[in-house]
């Protein structure tokens, strides 16, 4: 490579000209529920959303003003603003509009994440945005502020050098814990990047990023209406290289998304299903992303139990073409079907199991059909995950 990455202790904080915090509004009975993203140069900006047909407020907010350039970003957790119609436009509407009599902004953005189906809190948002300090650099503050379920921040952030000694950074700052399956786009996340690229090629590379890093990823095989990806460039570095920035974006976006599987609700493994020889790539994501969304290959990851049958049968019931006498099937290097033959003897049952006591590990499956390949991310289910979820409104 004709360049270098170097990682950013304070992720956006340290992106040239961003600036970013958070505060507790009263959404949550404690702890920060608002948070800010701001540029001191005006952004080009993309953004890629969930394909649920009930997309939120927020989300057709933006779509409806067509936003290409902004220098703010508002995001609330514990209220999804989603479920609302009209009036939850209109709410973020009013919200924005009195920040913009306090500070100087350009097409503010809102997002929200939390639960569906309550209107929005504006007056608290409102007065509580009013105490923001546009200069400050808190990025973890901004992370805690849109966490939900989560149980850990996340975070990542790269200087990125060139041959040339020229340079640029981009950081991004995610939230997601359940509802994550997606098609598009998946959970909440903001990258910033001071580098200097239109919005026009940021959403090509974003969309191209997408389906390797966020699209690859499920937690439970539930898709949120308020799935969002932003990705703002300020070009305060006067510095564009496109093979190094597309390498940095998919680095940010990829180490987010495992972050995202590691943080699933309850989840204690994060393990790649590695789908090789499917008759195309279409093929491969999709018997790869079946077996992420498989309950009883989710149950089996956590109770550590190779039970190689529920792979194959997952990959059989997924519609994609294959054979018996094509399949094989590894937990990691421990080979158990291969190509018709049961190869689960005790033995390989016990270094299977070995293998499955790790908390990351991969699942490899070859069809045999075709050069299609797809690497999905999924994590294990269990008692937690059931707990979380029937008390999330209380």
């Amino acid at each position: 490579m004709s360049f270098k990455l170097f990682p950013l202790a304070n992720t956006i904080a340290d992106v040239e000209g961003f600036h970013c915090g958070g505060l507790h509004a009263g959404l949550k009975p404690q702890g920060l529920d608002l948070g800010f993203i701001y540029s001191d140069a005006l952004c080009e900006v993309a953004a890629i959303f969930t394909t649920n047909r009930f997309q939120a407020a927020p989300l057709r907010h933006f779509q409806k003003r067509s936003i290409t350039k902004t220098n703010f970003i508002l995001a609330n957790s514990k209220n999804a603003n989603a479920m609302t119609g009209e009036k939850g436009i209109e709410d973020i509407e009013e919200i924005l509009a009195s920040l913009q009599e306090v500070f100087a902004l350009h097409n503010p953005i809102m997002s929200s994440t939390g639960v569906i189906g309550v209107p929005l809190p504006k007056n608290k948002i409102i007065e509580a945005a009013k105490r923001f300090d546009l200069s400050a650099k808190e990025d973890l503050a901004f992370a805690r502020a849109i966490m939900t379920t989560d149980t850990f921040e996340k975070r990542v952030g790269f200087e990125v050098v060139l041959e040339d000694g020229g340079s640029f950074h981009i950081a991004g700052i995610a939230k997601g814990a359940g509802m994550i399956d997606p098609a598009m786009a998946t959970m909440l996340c903001f990258i910033a990047t001071d580098a200097q690229v239109d919005a026009t090629k940021a959403k090509e590379l974003l969309q191209k990023k997408a389906e390797t890093t966020f699209n690859a990823i499920s937690v439970d095989g539930d898709r949120s209406t308020n799935d969002s990806v932003f990705l703002l460039a300020n070009g305060r570095s006067e510095t564009f290289d496109e093979e190094a920035f597309a390498f940095a974006l998919e680095q940010v976006m990829h180490e987010l998304a495992l972050l995202i599987v590691k943080d699933g609700e309850g989840a204690r493994k994060l393990v790649g299903f590695q789908i090789d020889g499917a008759k195309n790539a279409q093929e491969a994501k999709r018997a790869a992303k079946a077996l992420t969304n498989s309950l009883l290959v989710k149950t089996a990851l956590f109770g550590q139990d190779p039970n190689w049958g529920r792979i194959a049968a997952t990959i059989g019931a997924s519609g994609v073409e294959c054979s018996e006498e094509r399949l094989r099937i590894a937990f990691e290097d421990v080979v158990v079907f291969d190509k018709g033959t049961i190869l689960f003897d005790a033995e390989r049952e016990r270094a299977a199991h070995e293998v499955m006591k790790k908390e990351e590990f991969t699942i490899y499956c070859d069809l045999g059909v075709g050069n299609g390949s797809f690497k999905a991310y999924g994590c294990d289910l269990g008692y937690e995950y059931v707990k979380i979820n029937a008390e999330y409104r209380t």
